[in-house]
């Protein structure tokens, strides 16, 4: 098949099944000790730190090779202001009447409430974009393809590396965001997807006990 781009030998570090299943154990292991984060520190963190995980993600396969994601890194006091304020709005509407008596319920043993206390805690606010198009070298549009499923990935991505250098954070989804895009001043093809607090745990944070399911619930082998 013809190709329009140039292409380079692809190597991995060639490993002993023994070596292999042993990076799974010990990859498994720090991954499993991760968790959704509420209660932040205001210690600093490096924005080299920040810089590297963004990196990472941005290794993440997409549709087409478009990278159709933007990540916006806040560490303004006012900026985080802003966005706490606006956040708590739509999340007060939310718990207020929008969210489904089911919906409640399961958050219920999260013990979440509309209050955000974490957006203007935590010294960086990363927030994922989605580039639903971009734009040609000419100036006219280009079609992104599979851009949730992309910037999902790029997702997880940035959240494993956050949590491989001692960081914590928290998927953070008010709905509407369509505000973080005016508070960041986005172009009109992106829309906010994921808003992650990032910053060390709070001395003494507490997460709720919760279990992830077993293998034979996640995984069917035929």
């Amino acid at each position: 098949m013809d190709r329009a781009s140039p292409t380079v030998p692809y190597s991995v570090e060639p490993l002993t099944e023994a070596e292999s299943i042993e990076r799974a154990e010990a990859f498994f292991d720090t991954m499993d000790a991760r968790r959704s984060v509420r209660d932040f520190s205001d210690r600093p963190v490096p924005r080299a730190l920040v810089e590297r995980a963004i990196a990472t993600a941005s290794t993440a396969p997409s549709g087409a090779h478009m990278q159709p994601w933007t990540f916006v890194a806040v560490s303004d006091a006012e900026t985080k202001g802003r966005i706490r304020e606006a956040a708590e709005a739509e999340e007060r509407e939310s718990y207020g009447g929008r969210m489904s008596d089911e919906w409640l319920e399961a958050l219920a043993p999260l013990g979440t409430d509309w209050r955000k206390p974490f957006l203007e805690t935590a010294p960086w606010l990363v927030v994922l974009f989605a580039q639903r198009w971009g734009r040609r070298p000419d100036g006219a549009k280009r079609k992104h393809y599979y851009v949730q499923e992309s910037c999902g990935i790029a997702a997880g991505l940035f959240i494993a590396a956050l949590h491989h250098v001692g960081l914590a954070t928290l998927t953070h989804t008010p709905s509407p965001m369509r505000f973080l895009g005016e508070i960041l001043e986005r172009p009109d093809g992106e829309a906010p997807f994921i808003l992650f607090p990032v910053g060390y745990p709070a001395e003494g944070a507490r997460v709720p006990d919760l279990k992830r399911k077993p293998m034979s619930e996640v995984a069917v082998w035929r």
